[in-house]
């Protein structure tokens, strides 16, 4: 009797357990390239000697280091790389980051210092390259253009190259912005695609071997789950680990295309405060009258409120300034471009001495890939034209180069 009470309870145990394995976990829905990679236990790398770029936010779910996850499960790992920010990403933006050696035997070669792009010789050491960096999502975040350079040596050298994806946090965002023009390419746009492309590392490497590499071998370790109409804070699974000193979540990350251009004039962009990208000012500005300017523009989807800090670092470091922060009231209406635009009109109108333009023309123009927008905005065009010229120039490009491959569309 009591032999058929334990069976039956175990049975029933049993059972209770298969069913909950076969319900999905939230937690489980979403699984990055490199997760998807330890899950197969690093099958494709076996036996290889393996270079891998990446940085302090190249985890995994469970907040473990790529690196010593590849260690973890036997894999030869001959040497880092990193990327602008250095691999403990604590470099200011523009600042040159030095090597390091990880654990006394590790060595983190620098992909910002007196190169940008790894030698032949180096590369010939290992079997493979792999890639695993989060991107935010903007052509002028240096990070597709380390992995462009990157992947021109790679193919150079006849070594290849493995991209582990990860999620474009902003994806839901339309690309937008004016589009890279020729005689205008440079470090912070060097990716021919719009200013906000929509697009994963993964769709991107893919795009430049079929237009630019196609010799390279090439390998992308898709992600599983992955779903392009949410935000990354949306997206089950998926935790946003800072991927640079100053964006630091996703609501930074989904503002840092409406105010990255303020990086090319004499407004500080908030570096060294507790919000950057999501305030801006400068000891010239008066609040009250620069917020009523940006109102009347009646921009869809956020809200801007006055302002006062002192940047520890960067611009007017210790300098009281004036200015403005915003918040993201409504994700889906928002246009970080069109609200770039506005910010840009509003400060050229008041403070046209003041703003820089002219004298940041070479940086500003490198930001936006082209001198149009600067010239606009000295102008003074309407928004709405500025704003229609740079969507037909997106809707082009989308036209002749038809921009995602690996993950449908909502």
């Amino acid at each position: 009797m009591l032999m058929n009470r334990f069976l039956s309870r175990f049975f029933v145990l049993l059972l209770a357990c298969s069913v909950l394995s076969a319900i999905p976990l939230e937690g489980a829905a979403y699984r990055s390239g490199i997760d998807v990679l330890d899950a197969s236990g690093c099958r494709e790398l076996q036996g290889k000697r393996v270079a891998l770029i990446t940085n302090a936010a190249g985890v995994t779910a469970r907040g473990e280091s790529n690196y010593a996850m590849l260690l973890r499960n036997g894999i030869f790992l001959a040497f880092l790389m990193a990327p602008e920010h250095g691999f403990a990403v604590n470099v200011e933006a523009g600042k040159i980051a030095g090597g390091a050696v990880i654990g006394d035997t590790l060595r983190v070669y620098s992909l910002y210092g007196a190169s940008k792009k790894p030698s032949a010789a180096l590369l010939k050491t290992v079997d493979l390259v792999v890639f695993d960096l989060q991107d935010v999502g903007v052509r002028c975040y240096t990070y597709i253009s380390t992995m462009k350079l990157v992947m021109e040596a790679c193919m150079d050298a006849g070594v290849p190259f493995m991209v582990l994806d990860r999620p474009n946090p902003v994806a839901p965002l339309p690309p937008a912005g004016f589009m890279l023009e020729e005689g205008y390419e440079s470090f912070v746009g060097s990716v021919g695609v719009p200013f906000l492309h929509g697009m994963t590392v993964g769709e991107i490497a893919q795009w430049l071997k079929k237009k630019r590499f196609q010799q390279l071998d090439l390998q992308v370790v898709k992600m599983e789950g992955y779903r392009r109409e949410l935000f990354g804070d949306e997206l089950p699974g998926f935790a946003f680990v800072s991927p640079s000193p100053n964006i630091r979540n996703i609501e930074t990350a989904l503002v840092y295309p409406a105010t990255v251009m303020l990086e090319a004039t004499a407004v500080s962009e908030g570096r060294g405060t507790d919000a950057p990208f999501q305030q801006f000012g400068a000891p010239f500005i008066d609040s009250a009258q620069l917020l009523k300017e940006v109102q009347a523009y009646r921009l869809p989807g956020v809200e801007f409120f006055s302002v006062t800090f002192i940047p520890k670092s960067g611009k007017f470091r210790n300098e009281h300034c004036f200015g403005l922060k915003l918040r993201v009231s409504d994700r889906e209406r928002f246009s970080p471009f069109t609200t770039s635009a506005a910010l840009l009109l509003a400060l050229q109108k008041l403070y046209p001495s003041s703003l820089g333009l002219k004298n940041g023309a070479v940086f500003f123009d490198r930001l936006a890939g082209t001198p149009r927008f600067r010239e606009m905005i000295l102008e003074q065009v309407p928004l709405e034209v500025i704003v229609e010229a740079s969507r037909k120039e997106v809707q082009e490009f989308q036209r002749m180069h038809p921009l995602r491959f690996i993950y449908p569309e909502p």
